[in-house]
């Protein structure tokens, strides 16, 4: 009898070992897969990521020279150029950068570091993210509502600027926060021991050692704005201009607004231009990237 009730059991523990050998099985299979699916979904964006540029440079590289850069836009393809909204483009986002830069980066401090906690603080904080989300042409609608209108800037550099600095003012918040919160707690209370003020531990500690993660955030959105078309539109950039601005209430045109203007002309001459304004566009980008990463890394060797 008891011999028996030990193969029961030998016998449920051996199905249990192999239900057991199964579900492990079935987890790593399905683990192979995930991963397998994911690594050709990757390849495949990045394939035609790698195609994309290739159509651009291929398309676009006869006809970058600095007659290219020189020149205006005209009506005939080889006497077209990118002058005016090259220039367009640097003093909307100047503008943009000088806007949301302070008032992005002071208002993710104060929210985190130094407002009280309540309802206020949780209200503001949702709304903020929910402005994250909000489409770029509802921020155009609003540019042209306060800034053409309201305050009388019409249709110039100043309203296409600070249109773009509201666009991208959220996404900074966001970012200055998230960084904030990934300075270790200890440091803030180190400090306080020693005697700092709130306001001295955030400004001499907390803010310079979270200074990375905030520069990662504003290179994102600086490269959001810089490529942004729709909501230029609505406060008034145009698509042809022969001068460039002299200051920030002159009118202008930027390289998205150009690029859009000569993709949708029926030559082909018109859609190589387009590609090769792509480039210059991305040569921009590169050069906002490089100088955010050179400052960031200065600013790690100082802290370190």
């Amino acid at each position: 009898m008891a011999r028996h009730q030990e193969n029961q059991d030998n016998s449920s523990q051996s199905g249990f070992l192999f239900e057991e050998s199964t579900n492990l099985q079935r987890r790593r299979l399905l683990a192979t897969l995930f991963r397998r699916t994911c690594r050709a979904i990757s390849y495949l964006l990045v394939g035609m990521v790698c195609y994309l540029l290739w159509d651009v440079f291929s398309d676009g590289i006869p006809w970058l020279s600095w007659d290219f850069l020189t020149h205006y836009a005209s009506r005939l393809p080889e006497k077209s150029g990118i002058k005016a909204s090259l220039f367009g483009s640097l003093w909307v986002i100047a503008i943009t950068i000088t806007f949301a830069l302070p008032v992005g980066i002071g208002a993710g401090t104060y929210l985190e570091e130094l407002m009280p906690e309540g309802k206020l603080k949780d209200l503001i904080s949702l709304n903020i993210q929910n402005l994250a989300g909000v489409p770029s042409i509802v921020y155009g609608i609003l540019g042209l509502a306060i800034f053409v209108r309201t305050f009388n800037f019409g249709t110039s550099v100043l309203s296409g600027g600070l249109t773009l600095g509201l666009l991208i003012l959220p996404i900074i918040i966001i970012v200055t926060r998230e960084s904030l919160r990934s300075v270790p707690q200890s440091i803030r209370q180190a400090a306080l021991a020693m005697g700092a003020t709130e306001w001295q531990v955030v400004k001499y500690y907390v803010l310079p050692t979270s200074f990375s993660g905030i520069l990662t955030g504003v290179i994102l959105a600086v490269s959001r704005a810089i490529g942004e078309t729709a909501p230029l539109i609505l406060v008034g950039a145009v698509a042809y201009i022969r001068y460039t601005p002299d200051s920030p209430l002159d009118a202008y045109t930027t390289l998205p607004i150009q690029i859009y203007n000569w993709v949708g002309k029926p030559k082909q001459e018109f859609h190589e231009l387009a590609a090769a304004g792509i480039l210059v566009l991305l040569a921009i980008m590169f050069l906002i990237n490089l100088v955010a990463i050179v400052l960031r890394q200065r600013k790690q060797k100082t802290y370190i």
